[in-house]
């Protein structure tokens, strides 16, 4: 199950079914995909991550949730940790994963940070005395300023899918 977390702005909470359009509309932005995922996903490949994310909280207690704006009720973006099993050098094995994308329309407004402080205080709870990590396009200047506020570390520079990654970690609170 998926626990509800409120902020100030923010509702994170689970997935329903009719939040899949808004979400499918935010990963098919080719202004989310430029520092992610690098091209727009389909509408099936969307699908397939919808679903996915949803399915941490059931596997492992701990997964993304759906960001959404309390103000309007919409669905603004995704926040979360994740074990997604990179093989990547260094590796991030043992470390949860931080995440978090917002619609390109509500970015610029504070909604990562807010979100991902959220994330990280549930998360200190869940892994305590853990080291966390993310990894970040290092073209992507807005994502990485929200992981340094939150203490995350440029820790190393490698090669992920064929593109440079920055690995950023950030010691237990």
């Amino acid at each position: 199950m998926t626990p509800r977390v409120e902020t100030e702005r923010l509702i994170l909470r689970e997935r329903r079914l009719e939040d899949f359009p808004e979400f499918a509309a935010i990963w098919g932005d080719p202004k989310v995909a430029r520092f992610t995922t690098v091209n727009p996903l389909s509408e099936e490949d969307a699908w397939t991550k919808f679903a996915r994310m949803q399915g941490w909280w059931s596997l492992c207690g701990y997964g993304f949730w759906l960001v959404e704006e309390k103000a309007t009720r919409a669905v603004i973006g995704e926040v979360g940790m994740a074990d997604f099993k990179r093989a990547i050098t260094p590796s991030l094995e043992g470390m949860p994963e931080y995440g978090w994308v917002i619609a390109s329309g509500a970015q610029g407004k504070g909604y990562a940070s807010e979100a991902l402080g959220a994330a990280l205080s549930w998360g200190a709870e869940k892994f305590p005395g853990q080291t966390s990590c993310c990894i970040i396009d290092p073209a992507n200047a807005p994502s990485i300023r929200v992981a340094e506020k939150h203490g995350f570390k440029r820790a190393a520079t490698s090669s992920y899918k064929g593109a440079d990654i920055a690995i950023f970690h950030r010691p237990p609170d």
